[in-house]
């Protein structure tokens, strides 16, 4: 890498990023592999979410009762997914 290349990286590394939380870009993940028939990977998603809705900061506790409903919203269309063809409704 030469010296513009590497400049360039640093200023990319150091622009700021969406402000999306990572809790959200994950349930977006899950249900692009929901959508995508990638069941498994989907449930793996959701594994991954855990420490993010049990950790309990005081700025995040406003928006943890949303990013819960969310992540049992996944969860639900995840099991409706899996069940779907075992004669469910």
């Amino acid at each position: 890498m030469d010296s513009d290349e590497q400049r360039e990286f640093a200023d990319t590394a150091a622009a700021p990023r969406s402000g999306r939380r990572l809790a959200d870009r994950i349930l977006t993940a899950v249900h692009t592999a929901c959508d995508q028939g990638e069941l498994d990977v989907a449930e793996q998603l959701l594994r991954v979410m855990h420490p993010l809705v049990t950790q309990s900061t005081p700025s995040a506790d406003g928006n943890r009762r949303r990013l819960m409903e969310a992540v049992v919203a996944a969860h639900e269309r995840l099991w409706n997914l899996r069940h779907r063809d075992a004669g469910g409704t």
